[in-house]
C-alpha cells in the first residue's frame, strides 16, 4: 500500500507540473498573440507573384558542393568556392554513367550533397512565425538553419516544412544548409536522381493561421443536378492544453473562374479545446447549377477562406476545386459525371527526359499536352507521389490521376530512408493524402505495386499477403479523404504468389490482397481476367500496368464495358530499369524521353481517338524480348526515315484506325490490305514483307473506310543535309521572366526537299545571347547515350538529324538569340 500511494503522490506531482507548465505556455501564448498577431494585410508581401500573400519562391541563388563536406552546417562555414546554381536540381544526374552501378537506377553511382543559401530575415518578420516549405529532397536528407538542425526527410517523394522562427538573426544574414542522400543501392528499383529536385518555398504566417494542406474541399453532386460544397478548416497556432481559446471565426467564399462570388459559409472554432489546431467544419455551400469538372472541360472553382482571431483578420489562403462525380462498380467500372469513362493511361516513373528528376511545372505540362494529343486521359503515378503541381496541373488539363505512394511496404529492400517506413507511415500517408485530397484530377488513391510476391514487402507480418496491412492503411486514408475509393497494384501472380511454378497457367485464382481492396488492380495478364471475374464477381476491375509491346491487344482485349482502364507500363523513356548497357533505361516505349513518338505511338492514338482516321508508315529495324518481372516483355523498333541501302529489302508495317490500307512505292500500288479487326494482336497492323528500297523513292500509305480515302501519310528519302531548322514548340506555357519558364525547341539537319536527314550524325554546338534565357539541357533522343546533360553541355552529337534544345527563363527578361553551328552547318533563330 505505501508502494501504491508513493506511486500516486508522483503521479499527481508529475500531472501537477504538467497543468502549470502548461498553464504558463497559455499564458505565455496569449501575450505573444496579443502583442505580435497582425492585421493579414501587415504581413510583409514577400512577392506578389507567388502563392499567397507572405509567401516567396525560395529557388535561387543557392551554392552547390558534391559530397559529404565536414562542417557544412555551421553558419561560418566558408561555401565561396561552391558551385552557384538555382532550383530545382538533380545532381545525381549530372554524375558519370557507371557500368559497375548497374542498370536499375540507371548506371549512375550513389552520391551525396550538400546546398547552402544566404538570406536575409527582416525586422519585420518579428512576431511572426517564418517557415521552410521543401516539396521534396532526394532520397533523404537534413535541414539546418544558422548551424542548428530543424528538419530530416526520409522520403524524397513528400514534402514537408519546418518553423524557423527562432533560429533566425533579424535584421541580418542567416544560412540554411541542406544535406541530401540518394540513399543505398538498393534503395530503389529505378532512377531516384537526388538533390532538391522540387521547389522550396520561405513564408510567413501569424502564431493563428491555417495548418499545412489544412482545407478540406469535398464537393457532391446531388440527384437533382446541385453541387454541395462541403468544408472543413483545420486551423492551428494554439498551445496543446490550452484550454479556453480566444474567439476564432472562419469564413470561406466560393467564387467561380471570373470571380464572381457564388456563395458564403463561417462557423466558430471551439472556444473550450486541447487540441494543437482545429478542424472546423463549416455549413455547406450550394451552387444551383455547378459546371462540372470533366477531362474535356476542367473547369475550376475557388474558395478563399479567412481565419479572424478577436475581429482581427490573422490568415487568408485561396484552394482550387473542381464539381465532379465518380463512380465505381463491377457492373460498369469507372463513371465520371455519371457518364462511364474507361481510362487510357500510362504508367511512367518521374524523370523528365533531359532534366532528370528536375521537376518544372512546364516540363509536366509539355508531357500532358501531348499525352492528350495522342487519346491518353490518365496517369498512374508511379510508384510514389509526384510534385505537387502535377497534380495541380493535371486539374487544369483535365488529365486523370491515380495518386500512388510508395513500391513496397518494407522497411529493407526498396526502401531508402534511415528510418523503417513502417514507423514513419501515418505521417507520409498524411501528408500524401491532405496535398491532394482537393485535386479533382485524383480519382484512385493507390497505397502499394507489386506486393503479394513475399512476404517481408507486405507491411506487418499478419501471414495474410498485406491485408491487414491494407486495411490499416485504408482507415487511415479516410481520415483524411473518404470520397475516393483505394487500391493495391498486384505482381502478376495468383493466390498464394504463385507465380513461377509449372501451375501458374492453369491456376486462375487472383491474389487475396486483390480481392479484399476496394479496387483489384492488376499489373499485366489481361486475358486472364475472365478467369478472375469467376472466382470474384463482385471485383472493380483496373489493368494498373499494361505491356506496350503488345500494343492495342490489351486495350482491345479487355471487357471495356465493366472494367476500369488500363495503363500503358513505360510508354515514355525513362532513366533506370536498364536491362543492358550502354541502354540508359526502359525504352520499350510509344515515346523517346522527349517526347517525340514513335510509329507505333499513332497506332495507339488510332484506339484512343477512333472518330479520327489516320494511317502511318514504320519501317522495321529491330525486334527484342525479354521476360520481365514474370511477363515478355521488348518491342520491334521502327523509324519513319525511308533511308536504307540500295536494292535492299524492308519489312514495312502501316499502323492504322481504318478499314484497309493501300501502300505505293514510287508511285507504284503494292496492293490494299485489310485490317483484322477480329484479332486484337493484329488489328491495326499491317504489314508490307520485302519492300525493294529505291535511292531517291518515297512511300505513301493510303487509308480507306467504306472505300473511300479517309487518311494518308507519305515519307520519302533524305538528301544531304543543307541546313538547320529551329523550331520552337508551341507553349507548354507563358514564357515567363520568372526563372522558371521552359521554352523547348527541336532542331533539324534537312535537305533541300526540307526532309530530315537521319545519317547527319555531325557535333551542334548551341549558344544562348540576351538576357531573356540560359540553356538548360541539350538532347539528341538517344536513350543509349555515352553524353551527359545540363547548362555545361553545349556540345552534343545529333542523332537521327535532330536535337531538342531545353531554355529556361531569367528573372530579368529581355530577348533571346539561339544559334546553332556544326562543322558543316549553322542556324539561329530569335525568340521575343
Amino acid at each position: 500500500m505505501k508502494r501504491i500511494a508513493l506511486m500516486a503522490l508522483a503521479m499527481l506531482s508529475f500531472f501537477t507540473h504538467d497543468l502549470n507548465l502548461l498553464h504558463a505556455q497559455y499564458t505565455e501564448y496569449k501575450a505573444q498573440a496579443a502583442s505580435t498577431s497582425r492585421p493579414y494585410a501587415e504581413i510583409p508581401a514577400l512577392d506578389v507573384a507567388t502563392r499567397d500573400r507572405g509567401a516567396t519562391l525560395f529557388n535561387f541563388d543557392w551554392r552547390f558542393q558534391l559530397g559529404n563536406s565536414e562542417g557544412a552546417e555551421r553558419e561560418d562555414f566558408d561555401d565561396k568556392g561552391w558551385r552557384r546554381l538555382d532550383l530545382p536540381h538533380d545532381y545525381q544526374f549530372e554524375q558519370p554513367w557507371d557500368e559497375k552501378a548497374g542498370g536499375a537506377r540507371g548506371w549512375k553511382g550513389q552520391c551525396e550533397g550538400w546546398y547552402r543559401k544566404t538570406f536575409r530575415a527582416e525586422e519585420s518578420w518579428k512576431g511572426l512565425q517564418v517557415l521552410l516549405d521543401f516539396e521534396g529532397m532526394m532520397y533523404y536528407g537534413d535541414v539546418y538553419v544558422n548551424g542548428k538542425k530543424v528538419a530530416s526527410s526520409e522520403y524524397g517523394y513528400l514534402g514537408f516544412e519546418t518553423d524557423i522562427t527562432k533560429q533566425l538573426h533579424y535584421g541580418a544574414d542567416n544560412v540554411v544548409a541542406v544535406y541530401t542522400n540518394s540513399g543505398k543501392p538498393k534503395a530503389s528499383r529505378w532512377y531516384t536522381g537526388a538533390g532538391l529536385f522540387r521547389n522550396v518555398w520561405l513564408s510567413l504566417q501569424n502564431p493563428t493561421h491555417i495548418a499545412r494542406h489544412g482545407i478540406y474541399v469535398a464537393p457532391t453532386v446531388s440527384a437533382k443536378g446541385e453541387g454541395e460544397v462541403k468544408l472543413t478548416v483545420d486551423v492551428a497556432g494554439f498551445p496543446h492544453g490550452s484550454g479556453e481559446q480566444p474567439k476564432t471565426l472562419v469564413r470561406a467564399t466560393v467564387k467561380d473562374r471570373d470571380g464572381k462570388t457564388l456563395g458564403t459559409s463561417e462557423a466558430t472554432m471551439k472556444t473550450l479545446t486541447k487540441h494543437r489546431h482545429d478542424e472546423v467544419a463549416l455549413p455547406s455551400i450550394t451552387i444551383a447549377k455547378p459546371i462540372l469538372w470533366d477531362i474535356d472541360n476542367p473547369y475550376l472553382y475557388r474558395v478563399e477562406v479567412e481565419v479572424s482571431v478577436d475581429g482581427m483578420l490573422v490568415d487568408l489562403q485561396t484552394e482550387r476545386f473542381g464539381i465532379r462525380s465518380i463512380e465505381y462498380s463491377p457492373k460498369f467500372g469507372f463513371k465520371l459525371n455519371g457518364r462511364k469513362l474507361f481510362l487510357k493511361g500510362l504508367a511512367n516513373h518521374h524523370d523528365l527526359g533531359a532534366l532528370g528528376v528536375a521537376s518544372y511545372d512546364d516540363a509536366i505540362r509539355r508531357q500532358f499536352a501531348q499525352m492528350k494529343r495522342f487519346g491518353f486521359n490518365s496517369l498512374r503515378c508511379s510508384h510514389n507521389p509526384y510534385a505537387p503541381s502535377l497534380t495541380r496541373i493535371a486539374d487544369e488539363m483535365g488529365i486523370l490521376i491515380v495518386d500512388e505512394l510508395i513500391d513496397k511496404w518494407s522497411d529493407d529492400e526498396y526502401w531508402g530512408g534511415r528510418k523503417p517506413f513502417m514507423q514513419i507511415w501515418p505521417g507520409l500517408i498524411q501528408e500524401w493524402i491532405t496535398r491532394d485530397r482537393n485535386c479533382p484530377s485524383v480519382i484512385l488513391w493507390s497505397l502499394g505495386n507489386e506486393l503479394q510476391v513475399r512476404d517481408n514487402w507486405s507491411g506487418y507480418q499478419t501471414n495474410d499477403w498485406g491485408i491487414t496491412t491494407y486495411r490499416i492503411f485504408d482507415q487511415m486514408v479516410k481520415r483524411y479523404d473518404s470520397t475516393r475509393p483505394t487500391t493495391v497494384a498486384m505482381f502478376p501472380a495468383r493466390a498464394g504468389a504463385i507465380r513461377e511454378e509449372k501451375e501458374f497457367k492453369t491456376y486462375m485464382a487472383p491474389p487475396e490482397l486483390a480481392c479484399a481492396t476496394e479496387v483489384s488492380s492488376f499489373n499485366y495478364q489481361w486475358d486472364c481476367y475472365p478467369k478472375y471475374f469467376e472466382h470474384k464477381p463482385d471485383m472493380i476491375l483496373y489493368q494498373s500496368e499494361a505491356v506496350t509491346n503488345q500494343l492495342q491487344a490489351p486495350f482491345y482485349g479487355m471487357d471495356r464495358d465493366r472494367t476500369v482502364g488500363l495503363a500503358y507500363w513505360g510508354a515514355i523513356e525513362y532513366w533506370g530499369e536498364s536491362n543492358k548497357w550502354p541502354k540508359k533505361g526502359w525504352n520499350y516505349s510509344f515515346f523517346r524521353h522527349t517526347l517525340w513518338p514513335n510509329p507505333q505511338a499513332w497506332l495507339i492514338r488510332g484506339a484512343f481517338v477512333p472518330e479520327e482516321p489516320i494511317v502511318r508508315i514504320g519501317v522495321m529495324t529491330g525486334s527484342e524480348t525479354v521476360s520481365w518481372n514474370a511477363i515478355d516483355v521488348g518491342q520491334k523498333t521502327y523509324t519513319e526515315f525511308w533511308n536504307c541501302p540500295e536494292g535492299s529489302k524492308q519489312q514495312v508495317t502501316t499502323f492504322t484506325n481504318c478499314d484497309e490500307v493501300e501502300l505505293l512505292a514510287n508511285g507504284k500500288s503494292l496492293g490494299r490490305q485489310k485490317s483484322d479487326k477480329s484479332d486484337p494482336f493484329k488489328r491495326g497492323l499491317i504489314k508490307w514483307n520485302n519492300v525493294e528500297y529505291g535511292k531517291g523513292g518515297k512511300l505513301v500509305a493510303v487509308a480507306y473506310n467504306n472505300g473511300k480515302e479517309v487518311a494518308r501519310h507519305q515519307i520519302a528519302t533524305a538528301g544531304r543535309a543543307v541546313r538547320l531548322t529551329l523550331e520552337p514548340e508551341e507553349g507548354p506555357g507563358a514564357f515567363k521572366a520568372d526563372g522558371m519558364s521552359l521554352r523547348y525547341l527541336t532542331i533539324r539537319a534537312v535537305d533541300k526537299q526540307g526532309n530530315t536527314v537521319p545519317s547527319f550524325d555531325e557535333p551542334l554546338t548551341i549558344s544562348v545571347e540576351g538576357t531573356g534565357a540560359t540553356l538548360l539541357s541539350l538532347d539528341n533522343g538517344d536513350h543509349y547515350t555515352a553524353d551527359l546533360f545540363g547548362p555545361s553541355i553545349t556540345t552534343k552529337r545529333m542523332h537521327m538529324g535532330q536535337m531538342q534544345v531545353i531554355l529556361r527563363s531569367s528573372r530579368q527578361g529581355g530577348s533571346v538569340t539561339l544559334k546553332a553551328s556544326s562543322t558543316s552547318l549553322k542556324g539561329s533563330l530569335k525568340l521575343q
